[in-house]
C-alpha cells in the first residue's frame, strides 16, 4: 500500500494499492494514515508490516482488531529528531523523548520488529523479542555487467540522493582540486532546487555529469563505466551507524568504494578490501582518493573485486532473504 498518486498497479505479481497522495506533513500524518487504516481493514490481510514511523498508530489500531503487525525500523528516530535543525534545543529534546516513549510502548505491543540494521536490531530487542536485522544488500548478479577496466573511461559516480547533508558541496569542491581529467557522474535528483541552482553556479560543476534519477539499468551502466562510486555522506547521526545501500551496489558492480570514515563503514572496507574511506568534510581528500584511482587502475580493479567477492559471499539479498522468511514463518 502507498499513497503517491501512481494509482492501483501490479508488478512482479505484487499487488499495488494507492491511497493518493496528500501535500503538506499534517495531512500526510492525520488524513492520509486515516485512509490506509481504512484501505489496511478493506484488504483484510493476514499481516500487515509498516514502513513509515507515522503508521505507529495505524499499527496499535490494528492490533487491537487482532491483526498481527511488524514494524520496520529504517533508522533511530529519537536520534533523528535530535539531529534536527529547524527545531530548537529544548523542543528537539522534547520531541525525541516523547517519541521514545511512545515507540517503546507501541513496539512491545507488535508481533515483530524488522531492523534496517544491526544496530538498530540491538536498540529494539530490549524491547520485543521478536526482532532481527534484515539489511537491504544487492541481489546477486543485478550490477555484473562491468566494462573491462581498460575500456574504462576516467570517470567516477555517486548515486542517490543530492543533498547537503550527503556532501554535494564537498564533491564538487573535491572536483575542483583534481589534477586527473576525471568527471563524476551524478545519477540522482536534487532534494532541493536552491541547493541544485547553488551547485549548478559552482566552479566544480564543469567536471560534472548530471544525469538525474535513473532507473536500476542506468544506475548498473553507470557504475559499470566508473573507476569508483562516492559515498561521502556527512557524519551525522542517521548515518554514522548506517549501511548505505550504495556501497554495496559499487562493490557488486565491482568497483572501489570511495567512502565516509566511520568506524562501521571502515571495519567493511577494511576487512574486504574494496576501498579507501576519507574524511567527508575534506574536498583535498576526497580528490586525492579518486585521482589515485584514476592514476592506479590495477588497484582500483583489485579492490573492484574484492568488493564483488564480499557481496557474493556475504552481502547479498540472497543471504537477508532467508532471514525474512524465517521471521514471516515464525509469526
Amino acid at each position: 500500500m502507498v499513497a503517491d498518486d501512481g494509482g492501483d498497479a501490479e508488478r512482479d505479481g505484487v499487488r499495488i494499492v494507492d491511497v493518493g497522495r496528500l501535500h503538506g506533513r499534517v495531512n500526510r500524518m492525520l488524513r492520509t494514515t486515516r485512509r490506509v487504516f481504512d484501505q489496511a481493514l478493506a484488504l483484510d490481510a493476514e499481516v500487515y508490516h509498516l514502513h513509515d514511523p507515522e503508521l505507529i498508530p495505524t499499527g496499535l489500531k490494528l492490533k487491537r482488531l487482532g491483526k498481527k503487525v511488524v514494524f520496520d525500523a529504517h533508522e533511530d528516530v529519537p536520534s533523528q529528531l535530535l539531529a534536527k535543525p529547524y527545531l530548537g534545543r529544548w523542543s528537539r529534546q522534547v520531541a525525541a523523548s516523547s517519541f521514545s516513549v511512545f515507540e517503546r510502548y507501541a513496539c512491545c505491543r507488535f508481533d515483530g520488529i524488522v531492523a534496517a540494521t544491526p544496530f538498530i536490531r540491538d536498540k529494539f530487542l530490549p524491547i520485543n523479542a521478536r526482532t532481527v536485522d534484515i539489511n537491504n544488500f544487492p541481489v546477486i548478479g543485478e550490477f555484473d555487467a562491468a566494462a573491462p577496466w581498460s575500456a574504462k573511461s576516467p570517470q567516477v559516480c555517486y548515486v542517490g540522493s543530492i543533498a547537503a547533508i550527503r556532501g554535494i558541496r564537498e564533491l564538487l569542491g573535491a572536483c575542483t582540486l583534481l589534477r586527473s581529467p576525471t568527471r563524476l557522474a551524478l545519477a540522482g535528483a536534487f532534494s532541493e532546487s536552491a541547493l541544485e541552482s547553488e551547485m549548478h553556479a559552482h566552479p566544480g560543476w564543469v567536471r560534472i555529469d548530471a544525469l538525474g534519477h535513473l532507473d536500476r539499468d542506468g544506475v548498473g551502466t553507470v557504475m559499470a563505466a566508473s573507476v569508483a562510486g562516492l559515498v561521502t555522506l556527512h557524519p551525522v547521526v542517521n548515518y554514522l551507524d548506517a549501511l548505505p545501500v550504495k556501497m554495496f551496489e559499487y562493490m557488486a558492480a565491482g568497483i572501489p568504494v570511495i567512502a565516509s570514515d566511520f568506524p562501521v563503514w571502515r571495519a567493511i572496507i577494511e576487512h574486504s578490501g574494496c576501498g579507501v574511506c576519507v574524511d567527508p568534510a575534506d574536498p583535498r581528500a576526497i580528490a586525492a582518493a579518486i585521482d589515485y584511482f584514476i592514476a592506479n587502475p590495477g588497484v582500483a580493479e583489485r579492490m573492484g573485486q574484492n568488493g564483488r567477492r564480499a557481496v557474493t559471499a556475504e552481502y547479498n539479498w540472497q543471504c537477508q532473504s532467508s532471514k525474512l522468511i524465517s521471521f514471516y514463518d515464525a509469526l
